[in-house]
């Protein structure tokens, strides 16, 4: 059995949604963004309510194990009642807790996500014990010991055991799959050459890719129509741009509009697998991870991966919760059998 080991979160998770949310759109002629608003001042009444167990270690980890990998996870926790919720929780999931790192002087790591009424969410983040990852803390025989090393992003201090996972993992022959954190992208696309140089697989978000690279993604203008392109020219060039070498994947997730990966020989595009939005939260998790452990059942076709990642996190995202809705290789699978005509595009 292949052996996958994650390193990221863990947070407890609160969920939160309220009807009188409102979603503002902003638009320049270089980029535009979308806000989630409130009444300034108001007292608001919550709408739903609920809390469950995530983080980009946790959901990953989750994702591996259900679909069959013998799985371990490295993330960072206090020693609280968030802590003892995420440890009960963890034991329900088939995953090693051999190389969990406790400490009783940190709060662990809690989110407040905002839902909106489109399924989408803003996320209140407390970093805690999840920033806080010591390079004497890591277990680096679990990793020389795993085939695959799922790297979810890696924020505050403890971005700094990046570079050395990296290095003894790639040393040691141990395949890496990389998905950024905002604190590695605000170093610059310099930077991150150093991480990418090592690694098998990249993932990011479109926001993120653009941050990495520089590059934005042009609106349409009277005379240029990026839309009706397949794959807009800009993310072709940040897909282009983030690969340095040759045997790397390179995968830009886009939300709603789907995904694009790039192989140096082709470019790939996928829609989303039709479903109902609940919240996407765990979305982007679910996708890379799924994707990644996708290529060894697909043996490696890159444009069938991507559609194995879209179903599970189609999945996700109709369910309340990072979790919820994952789904086994034989049920992704029957999804698809389900929508023959659901497939990738070359572009």
């Amino acid at each position: 059995m292949t052996k996958v080991i994650t390193i990221g979160s863990a947070t407890m998770d609160v969920f939160v949604e309220c009807d009188d949310a409102n979603i503002v759109s902003v638009c320049t002629k270089d980029h535009s963004s979308d806000f989630m608003s409130y009444p300034y001042g108001a007292k608001i009444d919550i709408t739903t309510f609920s809390s469950k167990v995530g983080g980009g270690g946790i959901n990953t980890a989750c994702n591996f194990a259900h679909l069959g990998f013998d799985t371990s996870a490295i993330f960072k926790i206090g020693e609280d009642i968030y802590s003892e919720g995420i440890l009960e929780f963890m034991k329900t999931q088939n995953i090693k807790l051999d190389n969990i790192i406790k400490r009783n002087d940190i709060s662990t790591g809690f989110s407040i996500i905002l839902v909106s009424f489109q399924g989408d969410r803003t996320v209140l983040a407390h970093r805690g014990a999840n920033a806080k990852i010591l390079e004497n803390e890591i277990n680096f025989d679990a990793i020389k010991d795993a085939d695959f090393l799922y790297i979810a992003p890696l924020n505050g201090d403890s971005n700094k055991v990046l570079e050395p996972i990296v290095d003894y993992a790639h040393k040691n022959n141990t395949r890496i799959c990389f998905n950024a954190g905002t604190t590695s992208l605000k170093k610059g696309m310099e930077h991150i050459k150093k991480i990418l140089s090592s690694v098998h697989i990249v993932v990011m978000n479109k926001e993120e890719a653009s941050m990495a690279t520089g590059i934005k993604v042009r609106p349409d203008t009277k005379t240029e129509k990026f839309s009706q392109e397949l794959i807009h020219p800009d993310v072709k060039e940040m897909l282009k741009t983030l690969k340095v070498k040759d045997y790397q994947i390179i995968v830009i997730t886009d939300g709603g509009r789907g995904a694009y990966a790039y192989d140096s020989k082709k470019f790939y595009f996928c829609e989303p697998y039709p479903s109902e939005v609940i919240s996407t939260l765990g979305a982007g998790d679910s996708f890379a991870s799924t994707f990644c452990a996708a290529l060894g059942r697909t043996r490696l076709d890159i444009g069938k991966s991507l559609m194995y990642a879209s179903v599970n996190s189609s999945s996700v995202v109709s369910k309340f919760g990072a979790t919820e809705g994952l789904l086994t290789f034989d049920e992704i699978e029957q999804k698809l059998k389900e929508r023959p005509e659901y497939t990738y595009l070359l572009g």
